[in-house]
């Protein structure tokens, strides 16, 4: 794509592209938002990590207890939650692109839908939970497993689901605050073509939690599953 050629003294102004003070320009501005969120995400990567490495130790250790428990997750649930997951990152993304095109009315829709797709996943997560309740499939005292030779080791793989699931709800929770904010300020007419930079650092956080998702719904609901 060819770059915008902007005429000679119609320069953006520093606060047009809300240049901070201690970069020199806003290039320079976008490299560091761009750097300082890719760290972030890999912390992010190395906190999931550790809860996946349990993961696998514990199923390559227990494999048929943990294989029994996919039979008492909601396929059609997590699959719906996956397509809905799916379809706010396509949002997300033709968000971050209104953004760069100056494109506020536009920029203002995604962010909504985006906020209601996550919403939904949300809602839909709070029925799954409030099933496995009522089964008494959360770990603790009136934890009760159908397969009784599996009892013991299955409520470790209900307590890795609850742990994995509940942490990824948390980060959706964050993203839709986040979202708020971004809506809140394209409403103010804060982004254009000259500064999107917390639109898409913003996104690229977005996509991160989603694709965690991506991970987990074959992990917990597919492996094992045989109905």
């Amino acid at each position: 794509m060819a770059e915008t050629v902007i005429p000679v003294g119609q320069e953006p102004t520093a606060e047009e592209t809300h240049l901070r003070h201690h970069f020199a320009t806003p290039a320079q501005q976008m490299d560091a938002a761009t750097l300082g969120m890719w760290t972030f995400l890999i912390t992010e990567v190395l906190f999931f990590g550790g809860m996946f490495a349990a993961y696998a130790i514990y199923r390559g250790m227990y494999m048929d207890a943990f294989a029994s428990t996919s039979e008492f997750m909601n396929v059609v649930l997590g699959g719906t939650n996956t397509a809905v997951l799916i379809c706010s990152s396509l949002t997300m993304a033709l968000g971050v692109r209104a953004a760069q095109l100056s494109n506020r009315k536009q920029l203002q829709l995604f962010l909504v839908l985006t906020m209601i797709f996550g919403t939904i996943f949300l809602v839909i997560k709070g029925f799954e939970y409030h099933a496995k309740w009522v089964e008494h499939l959360v770990p603790g005292f009136n934890f009760h497993y159908p397969i009784p030779q599996f009892e013991r080791h299955a409520q470790i793989l209900f307590f890795l689901y609850f742990c994995m699931t509940g942490m990824h709800a948390l980060h959706m929770i964050v993203g839709l605050g986040l979202l708020s904010y971004l809506l809140i300020q394209a409403t103010r007419k804060v982004f254009s073509a000259t500064y999107y930079a917390p639109v898409e650092m913003i996104g690229l956080y977005w996509h991160f939690v989603d694709i965690v998702w991506i991970f987990l719904f074959p992990l917990l609901y597919l492996i094992g599953h045989r109905k």
